[in-house]
């Protein structure tokens, strides 16, 4: 274990005076590690707390934390406890219960990242979690990326120091150090396909290939630098991000799967979306680029994409705006639902400006609101000519994803402005204007 020391100097896997905190179960690996990094913290030069995930699955839960919270009062080290409702996040989210308690305890991590409490979150996975890992993404059909398994670093935050280290030294470690731990019961548990694996097709294997584990994470290695040499060969330069969308040129889609999966998986995790999203999907976007405009898949966690018009959009799903909402037409600033700002702001002097309408405030009629769109509304162009809202915007090239959450100005069904996109032509500023006015729809991270 002191070869795992040396390569955390090696590859510089710390900043010096970095507050580094170690997800703590309470078993033989992560208990190691803890013991580990806090016995070499002075030579590492970085301050070690360790962090337990309550998942509210098993009676044991609260056991384990007070054992893990007992060893870090007598071994003075700092000690954070968290609560998850694991069972309610897959129950809400349509999950395995594995994967919610994995996805509520990264969220705790990301949050103490965000606060500053941590700067690094050190977790346990050994030699042959790395072996197990590679085995499971092949056997899900999974590309260089999966078959690559876990990295040693991954966003600059997570570290594994352990991944190359041998289970079996792991255990001399804890027996030489005499270091406390618990067993999991759920390990045993073979209706989880980790167990399964763990508990009876590696056994198995390792009857056959002693070396199993070696090679597997070898053949793992060789699959991060392909796959590193093919993402580098990509021009991403092309493609919009936006905090909540992707768009991708249709043009990216003539070239080989190598190329656009890649692409597709680099947009996936730019949105922060790295769970369930497998080849199969990868597939499915790469057909709807050939579909018709304004088709549209829908995703694993809370993901949709869309064909519109030059682009594939990926974009999260967006919280329901209600419908019978209305807005008073103001000078000011109204925020509509989750999704943008509307601003109404008067001017002394008709004036273009880049993202604004221009509108005489004398015009609005009586009575005028800002609502969602309905089926009958109209609109009568600028420059003439009434157009029904839908046909409208399919004039504009607006994605229809957007349609539904653009503020339109009306009333009842006669719309006089629609917010971001234009006016109508009874609000059109001529020689008698008197009072003008700037609108402005911000919607930027839905767009």
């Amino acid at each position: 274990m002191e070869k795992v020391i040396d390569f955390i100097i090696s590859q510089k896997f710390f900043k010096p005076g970095s507050v580094v905190g170690v997800g703590v179960s309470g078993g033989s690996d992560s208990m190691s590690l803890l013991h580990l990094l806090n016995a070499n913290k002075e030579k590492l030069d970085i301050d070690v707390v360790a962090i337990n995930v309550i998942h509210c699955t098993r009676e044991r839960d609260e056991e384990e934390a007070i054992f893990v919270e007992d060893y870090c009062r007598e071994h003075h080290i700092r000690f954070h406890k968290f609560r998850v409702e694991a069972g309610l996040l897959a129950k809400q989210k349509g999950m395995s219960m594995e994967e919610a308690c994995r996805t509520a305890r990264y969220g705790v991590f990301d949050t103490l990242r965000s606060r500053g409490i941590v700067d690094y979150v050190a977790l346990a996975h050994h030699q042959r979690d790395q072996a197990e890992t590679i085995l499971m993404h092949i056997l899900r059909g999974s590309g260089l990326k999966g078959a690559g398994g876990m990295e040693y670093v991954r966003d600059d935050f997570y570290v594994r120091p352990l991944l190359d280290t041998e289970k079996d030294s792991i255990m001399r470690y804890v027996y030489e150090h005499d270091i406390p731990y618990l067993e999991d019961e759920t390990n045993t548990d073979t209706t989880i396909s980790r167990n399964l694996i763990r508990q009876v097709v590696m056994p198995e294997l390792r009857k056959v290939w002693p070396n199993l584990d070696k090679n597997l994470c070898n053949f793992g290695k060789t699959c991060r630098e392909d796959d590193k040499v093919i993402r580098e060969s990509i021009d991403f330069d092309a493609v919009l991000y936006s905090e909540n969308v992707i768009k991708i040129p249709l043009t990216y889609f003539v070239y080989g799967n190598s190329y656009v999966f890649r692409l597709i998986d680099d947009c996936f995790n730019k949105l922060g979306v790295t769970q369930n999203i497998e080849r199969k999907h990868f597939e499915m976007i790469k057909e709807l680029a050939k579909g018709e405009n304004g088709a549209k898949i829908n995703l694993p966690e809370n993901v949709t994409v869309h064909k519109e018009y030059e682009y594939i959009t990926i974009a999260h799903k967006k919280p329901k705006l209600e419908v019978n909402t209305e807005w008073a037409f103001k000078i000011g600033t109204i925020k509509f639902g989750d999704y943008g700002k509307l601003t109404v702001k008067r001017v002394k002097l008709p004036e273009l400006v880049d993202g604004y309408l221009l509108v005489d405030l004398d015009k609005i009629p009586t009575g005028a609101v800002w609502r969602v769109r309905k089926d009958g509304d109209f609109i009568e162009k600028f420059g003439g000519g009434i157009r029904k809202i839908k046909s409208y915007l399919n004039d504009k090239k607006i994605p229809a994803r957007l349609r539904n959450y653009l503020p339109v100005l009306a009333v009842g069904s006669e719309v006089f402005a629609i917010a971001g996109v234009d006016i109508g032509e009874q609000l059109k500023v001529d020689e008698n204007t008197k009072h003008c006015g700037l609108i402005k729809y911000d919607m930027q991270n839905w767009v």
